[in-house]
């Protein structure tokens, strides 16, 4: 399986000027670290890295000291318009390992009855799985065609590609179709008759026959 190779340099020196400076020359800033090897500070190629974004790769071949190294992309740290990549976190791993990752959940197909009552909720939108690391998946897909209500789909529900195991509690709710729940009315507040004054006793039905019938 061919992966993206990335070219690194070393990176003597850190801190947010020292990393400005590599941007300004069209490198990125990154560490590689695990297998309990030393953390090593590198840059990156920016074209190259974008590239290999752009095409959803998660894991890359590092030239590293004279040699190559396969690695996962664990975090990447965006501009705060969330489009300039400003560093990047990448994880030694073996080809023959299985790693733990999160991809997202991808929603497919239209549920017949939302709309009708019914509102989509994802409380999920994330899976936390273990993987081989050669073969992590860009996302967990799943077809809500015939979700109903009061039958959300679980983490148990969910139909993994081969070798793939979820990490999340399996009784939590990936999807559901909730009903719209109506806001209640206020109530009603009571109208005084005109000329009643404040503070005046309410006249009780039976006290009034009894005054009438003693004026007689």
């Amino acid at each position: 399986m061919e992966f993206p190779i990335l070219a690194t340099q070393p990176r003597p020196a850190a801190g947010s000027r020292a990393s400005h400076k590599l941007r300004a020359k069209g490198l990125i800033p990154a560490v590689v670290y695990g297998h309990k090897e030393a953390t090593v500070a590198v840059a990156l190629p920016q074209v190259e890295l974008q590239t290999a974004l752009r095409h959803h790769a998660r894991v890359v071949e590092l030239r590293l000291d004279g040699k190559t190294e396969t690695a996962v992309i664990q975090e990447i740290q965006y501009d705060h318009l969330g489009n300039d990549v400003l560093h990047i976190d990448l994880k030694r791993v073996s080809r023959d390992e299985r790693i733990v990752v999160t991809v997202k959940i991808e929603l497919k197909g239209v549920p017949a009855g939302l709309g009708h009552g019914h509102i989509l909720q994802q409380p999920l939108h994330e899976l936390e799985i273990e993987c081989p690391a050669l073969a992590i998946p860009e996302s967990i897909r799943v077809n809500i065609t015939d979700l109903k209500p009061q039958q959300p789909i679980h983490v148990s529900d969910l139909t993994l590609p081969e070798g793939i195991k979820a990490m999340n509690a399996p009784d939590l709710v990936v999807v559901q179709l909730a009903a719209v729940v109506a806001e209640a009315e206020a109530p009603v507040a009571a109208v005084a008759e005109p000329g009643a004054a404040e503070g005046t006793e309410p006249e009780i039905v039976g006290r009034r026959v009894a005054k009438e019938e003693g004026e007689e």
